[in-house]
C-alpha cells in the first residue's frame, strides 16, 4: 500500500512497527487573505485554519470555532485523516510548533514550542520576514530537540502555503512553474500567477539568499529548512509529511547548502505525501524532488476514499484538497502499523456523523 516516488522502499520499511513523534508546524501568511487564492479553511477566517487543525488533531474537538473547518465546497480538513490514524494507532507523542499564528490553539498537556515568530505579510507586497533569524531558530531547535520516540513525522498547516512555496522555489531559481499543487481541483492559476509575479518583482538581482526568502517565502519553509539541517547530525529519521510545500522545504535546504558549500546526510530524511498529490495531473512532486542535489527517499500511500459514500469525502478523490496536517505521513505510519484502508475510512466517517 506504500508506493515509492524516489529512492527505495527500504527507508519506509525500516520504520515498520516503530513509534513516532508527530510535530505540526503552524504558520499564518497574509497571502491567504487574497480573495480566491486558497480554500484551506473558512473564508474570512483562514488565519484560524492551523489553530483548528491543531485543536482537532490533539483533542478531537475544535475550540476556537463551532465546527470543523471545511472549504467553501464542503471539503473537511485533512486533519480528520491524521486524527483517525492517531486514534487507531496512536503516535507516541504529538507536539506543536508555533511559527507565527494569530490564535494559539486551546489545548492543555500538549507541548507547543513557541518560536516567538510573527506571522508573515502577503508576498505580493513583500512577506517582511527576518528570514535569517527564522532559519537560525529552526537550526537551533533542530540541534537541541530530542524526540521521545523512534522517529519524527513533521507536518504543516499553512493556508495559502502552496502559493508561497511556488514563489519561493521560483525566486531561488528552480524551473517549477507547473509543479506545485493546490487545495483546489481547478487551481486559481490566474490569481496565483499574478500574486507570484508581483512577489518576484520585489526581488533585486543583488539580493542574497536570505533577503530573497525574507521577501517571498513563509516561516514554515524557512524554519523547517533550519530544523532539518540542525537535526542532521543526529540519528533520528525525519519524515516530511506533506506535498509540494514540504518538497519546497527541501529545495530551500538545497540552496542553503549550495550557498554555504555544505553537505547533508539525506539517508535519515524522507518525504511522504498522499495519493492525491502524487497522482495529481496538475502538479509534479516527483519532479520537484528530482531537482535536489542530494537523493531523498519519498513515498505515498495508495489510500483514497473509494470505500466511502460520504459526499464530503468523495471530493478528495475528485481532486478537491489533497494534503495537509501531515496526512500523507500519518497514512504511511498507519500502514506501517497494520491499519487498513477500511479502518481509516470508517474512523474518518465517524467524525462527520
Amino acid at each position: 500500500m506504500i508506493k515509492t516516488l524516489t529512492g527505495k522502499i527500504d527507508f519506509a520499511e525500516s520504520l515498520r512497527g516503530q513509534s513516532a513523534t508527530f510535530i505540526l508546524s503552524m504558520s499564518n501568511t497574509k497571502t491567504a487573505n487574497i480573495e480566491g487564492i486558497t480554500q484551506a479553511g473558512i473564508p474570512g477566517m483562514l488565519h484560524l485554519t492551523p489553530t483548528l487543525d491543531a485543536e482537532f488533531l490533539c483533542t478531537g474537538e475544535v475550540r476556537s470555532l463551532e465546527n470543523i473547518a471545511t472549504t467553501p465546497k464542503g471539503v473537511p480538513t485533512p486533519a480528520l485523516i491524521t486524527r483517525a490514524v492517531h486514534l487507531l494507532h496512536p503516535f507516541g507523542t504529538v507536539e506543536l510548533l508555533n511559527l507565527g499564528i494569530e490564535v494559539t490553539p486551546k489545548v492543555d498537556y500538549f507541548t507547543c514550542h513557541d518560536m516567538e515568530i510573527s506571522g508573515s505579510d502577503s508576498i505580493d507586497t513583500g512577506a517582511n520576514i527576518d528570514a535569517l533569524t527564522v532559519f537560525q531558530k529552526g537550526l537551533a531547535f533542530g540541534q537541541s530537540y530530542t524526540p521521545k520516540n523512534d522517529y519524527v513525522i513533521l507536518g504543516e498547516s499553512v493556508p495559502s502555503g502552496t502559493t508561497t512555496a511556488l514563489a519561493t522555489a521560483l525566486a531561488l531559481g528552480y524551473a517549477c512553474e507547473d509543479k506545485f499543487s493546490s487545495s483546489f481541483k481547478n487551481a486559481p492559476h490566474t490569481i496565483k500567477k499574478e500574486v507570484v509575479e508581483s512577489a518576484l518583482k520585489n526581488i533585486d538581482p543583488a539580493d542574497d539568499l536570505f533577503t530573497i526568502l525574507s521577501k517571498v517565502s513563509d516561516n514554515m519553509l524557512i524554519f523547517n529548512a533550519g530544523f532539518i539541517l540542525g537535526a542532521n547530525d543526529k540519528n533520528t529519521p525525519i519524515v516530511l509529511a506533506g506535498g509540494t510545500q514540504m518538497a519546497c522545504v527541501l529545495l530551500v535546504v538545497n540552496r542553503i547548502l549550495e550557498a554555504m558549500e555544505g553537505e547533508i546526510d539525506a539517508t535519515k530524511i524522507s518525504l511522504c505525501t498522499t495519493k492525491w498529490v502524487a497522482e495529481d495531473p496538475h502538479s509534479d512532486i516527483q519532479g520537484l524532488l528530482e531537482m535536489l542535489s542530494f537523493p531523498v527517499n519519498s513515498y505515498y500511500t495508495n489510500f483514497d476514499f473509494s470505500l466511502t459514500a460520504h459526499p464530503a469525502l468523495k471530493l478528495y478523490d475528485e481532486g478537491e484538497a489533497k494534503e495537509g496536517v501531515g496526512a500523507g505521513g500519518a497514512l504511511m505510519y498507519g500502514v506501517l502499523n497494520g491499519l487498513t484502508k477500511e479502518e481509516i475510512t470508517r474512523k474518518v466517517e465517524s467524525f462527520l456523523g
